[in-house]
């Protein structure tokens, strides 16, 4: 709102400016809702001020919805990927609707034949050979495909060999019975075993932490395992997610940038026995590198972190996903240890996990931290050079004065000759 009132306003006082008794009318432009939502920072205190939308929520699920979505069809190219990732009632209601439909076909099917072959008019006639033994109704025949979907067999009904068209019909529901248990049971089982729920024990830290480790100055968080087996070549990914605007003037709303939290060193590999501190280090290609704790409040970015690997006990595939926004990056403070030693064993104390102590850690930039460190090294490389350059001069000194020396005896054997001769 307040960018599209901005907008407005400009285009106003460019048309006063341009021609002031124009009658034509300026149209405010319908902004994109990208633009409408990533506000300029200096365009008041109130547009600062606005809460910033989460990409990610802390529990992992991703906050975005897809609409106008036209094909469709695409779904059902994936048929079974699209019944796994519906929701447990959607999923449980079309497991029973699938079965009872096929039941209730063949059931129909059934009765049909025994209709068509006058069964129906010979019930109790023990000289009529019908084509399923027992069969007296739409009831009955919905009963008998039951049996024979199932296996069951309870031995009641069952099929003559008088009745080819029967014996037809019972091929052909025995293969797509095996069809549809294998689908249905299938779809069921995948849903059942999917990885989504090991994600729920592996745990983020609330707060993310900027302070400074071994002289450098860094951005941290915790992540840890609650479930005792574990996970299996465990990595650990970065992404900070904040529109931005090219230099050719494109809006790019929610670019992503990755973060290296150890990927060149091998340190985004994790062995998740107990909780870990994953630290970024804010170098020149960090994107954090002229941040300082007093601009840190006023940017709006989202920092995604994505733990995966395999799970030990089934083999597939894990994922957990947290974020921090800008309220949740804690500068200067480091997280309490949680590691103690017992009797033979190590043991983590997840009641600290969360945990952060205040320590001392200079409010400025990387980059300014730089320079200053570069500026106290300055008057060391100046004192170096000026004594270079008065060793110079002082060799060059001497080399004036002894070429003159050897100027002035050689004037006094000249002298000395001209004499001899006179």
């Amino acid at each position: 709102v307040c960018l599209f009132s901005m907008a407005a306003n400009v285009l106003e006082e460019d048309s006063m400016e341009q021609d002031i008794e124009s009658p034509v009318t300026i149209h405010q432009p319908k902004l994109p809702k990208q633009a409408r939502e990533d506000l300029p920072k200096n365009i008041s205190k109130e547009c600062a001020k606005r809460k910033i939308q989460r990409y990610v929520r802390k529990d992992g699920k991703c906050n975005v919805h897809h609409g106008n979505v036209r094909e469709t069809y695409r779904y059902l190219t994936d048929i079974f990927t699209t019944l796994v990732d519906l929701k447990w009632r959607f999923n449980l209601l079309i497991f029973v609707m699938v079965y009872t439909v096929t039941w209730l076909f063949f059931g129909m099917i059934w009765w049909l034949i025994a209709y068509l072959r006058g069964d129906m008019d010979h019930i109790g006639d023990s000289t009529w050979t019908p084509c399923v033994s027992n069969l007296n109704g739409f009831v009955s025949a919905f009963l008998f495909s039951i049996e024979t979907e199932t296996t069951i067999g309870y031995g009641y009904r069952v099929i003559t060999d008088k009745c080819p068209e029967g014996i037809i019909l019972l091929l052909v529901q025995s293969v797509l019975g095996s069809i549809v248990n294998a689908f249905m049971v299938g779809c069921m089982f995948v849903k059942i075993s999917q990885p989504k729920k090991r994600a729920e024990t592996l745990v983020f830290s609330t707060n993310a932490v900027i302070s400074m480790r071994d002289g450098k100055l860094c951005l941290m968080f915790r992540v840890g395992d609650l479930r005792n087996s574990h996970i299996v070549e465990a990595s650990i990914r970065a992404k900070l997610i904040k529109s931005k605007q090219t230099k050719e003037g494109e809006f790019i709303p929610l670019n992503q940038t990755d973060i290296n939290v150890g990927y060149y060193t091998g340190d985004d590999r994790l062995f998740l026995v107990s909780p870990l501190i994953i630290s970024h280090e804010i170098n020149q290609q960090s994107p954090f590198w002229e941040i300082s704790k007093a601009q840190l409040p006023k940017e709006e970015l989202e920092i995604v972190v994505i733990l995966e690997g395999m799970v030990e006990a089934t083999g597939m595939t894990c994922q957990a996903r947290s974020s921090y926004i800008t309220s949740e990056i804690l500068w200067g403070y480091r997280f309490t240890p949680v590691l103690t030693l017992e009797d033979g064993f190590y043991e983590v104390d997840y009641n600290s996990f969360h945990e952060t102590y205040e320590t001392n850690t200079p409010v400025y930039s990387a980059k300014e931290l730089a320079e200053m460190a570069s500026r106290a090294e300055l008057p060391l490389t100046w004192s170096v050079s000026s004594k270079l350059d008065q060793h110079a001069e002082l060799e060059t000194e001497e080399e004036e004065k002894s070429q003159e020396d050897q100027n002035e005896r050689n004037g006094d054997v000249a002298n000395m000759e001209n004499e001899s001769k006179v």
